[in-house]
Order: C-alpha cells, then sequence, then structure tokens
C-alpha cells in the first residue's frame, strides 16, 4: 500500500505542478480574476514566507523542514503498522502538496499562489489545501484510530 500511496502522492505533485504553471502562463501578477464574483478569485502572487507569508525569505528553512517532515512521512509509510484510510489520505496529501510547494521554492525561490476566499484572509494553492486537508485527516486519526489500534495490539499480546 505504501508504494501506492507514494503514486497518488506524485499524482497530487503533477497536478499542484500543472495549475502552477497554468496560472504562471495565463495570469497576470496580482491582478484578480474573479470565479465566483465575491467569493472566490484567482490571484497569481508569488510567496517567500510560509501560510499568510509569515517569516518571508527564510525559503532554505523551509526547504529544510519540507524534506525532513515529508522524509519522515515516508518512512512511516512504510514503517507504521496500524494505518487508517485517515492515515493513508493525510499521508498522501501532505507529502504531495509538500514536495509540490517544495519544487516551486528549489525552482522559484517562492511559491505560487492563486487561490483567493473572500472570507479567508491568505491566498493559497492546491498544494497547501493538500497539506492543509492532510492535516486535519492526520488529527483525525489520531484522536478516533490511534489508541483503538494500539489497544487492540496489547489486548492481543496479553493473550
Amino acid at each position: 500500500m505504501a508504494v501506492i500511496a507514494l503514486l497518488l502522492s506524485a499524482l497530487i505533485v503533477a497536478a499542484d505542478q500543472l495549475f502552477k504553471l497554468l496560472v504562471v502562463q495565463n495570469l497576470p501578477l496580482g491582478k484578480p480574476k474573479p470565479v465566483i464574483p465575491g467569493v472566490f478569485d484567482l490571484v497569481y502572487t508569488q510567496n517567500t514566507g510560509a501560510a499568510f507569508s509569515i517569516l518571508e525569505g527564510k525559503t532554505h528553512l523551509f526547504i529544510a523542514v519540507t524534506v525532513i517532515i515529508c522524509a519522515l512521512i515516508i518512512f512511516a509509510m512504510f514503517r507504521y503498522r496500524n494505518h487508517s484510510f485517515f492515515s493513508w489520505a493525510a499521508s498522501i496529501l501532505v507529502v504531495g502538496g509538500g514536495v509540490g510547494n517544495l519544487i516551486d521554492r528549489l525552482a522559484r525561490s517562492f511559491v505560487v499562489d492563486y487561490l483567493r476566499l473572500s472570507f479567508f484572509p491568505a491566498i493559497f494553492n492546491f498544494g497547501d489545501f493538500c497539506v492543509t486537508i492532510g492535516a486535519v485527516f492526520f488529527i483525525i486519526h489520531i484522536f478516533f484510530f490511534a489508541d483503538r489500534d494500539n489497544h487492540a495490539e496489547k489486548v492481543i499480546r496479553t493473550r
């Protein structure tokens, strides 16, 4: 299953990079293009920071953190034995979105952001979306599945 998860992560990376290529080629920098007027716009921006543009210019830090987190998740894909749907989905989404943004940082020294919702203060991209949903799935796995699996293992070992 870990190999399939890595292939799905690669599909997310490919989609993320395709969306960013289309944005760079078709949207002028900083000029909004309404998709749903007053709710959702496409706006090409170049983000040298993290979420909400915090820690701008710390590209090397973000590269290092992304590589470490993705390596740990990939290691866990192969070694962790109590996966649930949520842990697999979290791993796939975080690695795919993280690597998509890592490619931007390595190739451009900034991340291409382009999605803007009127009710959310930051402009983000598909990779950011995947990492965020993956983090939520990871939390769901921790709170609802990880302890149950560990408890079942302990019961089996004591018999």
